[in-house]
């Protein structure tokens, strides 16, 4: 990977403990990395993919702000890394999730939304995670996901375990949390 900018490292006080954060900038994207101190040699990481309307905003559309809450609680108290992958929308970019979210009001699921506006199910890729997991020199993690994509793209770690985000589904996302589980394969 070419033209990497690595900040320093910061404290981050938060609602669920005390972080350090470090960013890293790949083009016109910047992930950040949000750890503890006592990272261990096969630390927790959770990889969360960017959702600004579920992260930011509260929505209950997806599981996606719950599943952050769930991952920075883990991390705060068993130690570890939540790497905040800028990768919206499953890398369709805002503008285009919420065009999704629209077709999704008429009646689409998440995947025929995408297919629609002329994107694959899933358009994420996660060579940057692996870059930020080597600048830590971490090579085995236990990973926190649900999503078994995220499971064999990351070749170059050794992941000696997968642990599960268990969320509850409610009337606004339980349709988005079964076509994740039919249509995605997401262990849920």
């Amino acid at each position: 990977m070419k033209n990497i900018i690595i900040s320093q490292i910061a404290k981050l006080p938060t609602k669920y403990g005390i972080f350090k954060i470090k960013a890293f900038k790949e083009n016109d994207k910047e992930h950040l990395a949000i750890f503890t101190d006592n990272l261990s040699n096969e630390p927790i990481v959770r990889v969360h993919s960017e959702c600004l309307t579920g992260d930011a905003l509260g929505s209950i559309k997806c599981d996606c702000g719950e599943q952050l809450e769930f991952a920075l609680k883990t991390i705060s108290e068993e130690g570890g890394i939540v790497i905040y992958h800028r990768q919206e929308g499953r890398n369709i970019g805002l503008l285009n999730k919420v065009n999704a979210y629209a077709l999704q009001d008429k009646g689409l699921n998440t995947i025929q939304a995408n297919h629609q506006l002329g994107f694959k199910a899933d358009e994420r890729t996660y060579d940057i995670v692996e870059f930020i997991l080597k600048d830590f020199n971490i090579k085995s993690i236990k990973l926190l996901t649900n999503n078994p994509k995220k499971i064999e793209s990351l070749n170059g770690i050794n992941i000696v375990k997968r642990l599960p985000i268990q969320i509850e589904p409610n009337p606004y996302n339980k349709d988005y949390l079964k076509t994740k589980k039919d249509e995605l394969g997401h262990f849920l």
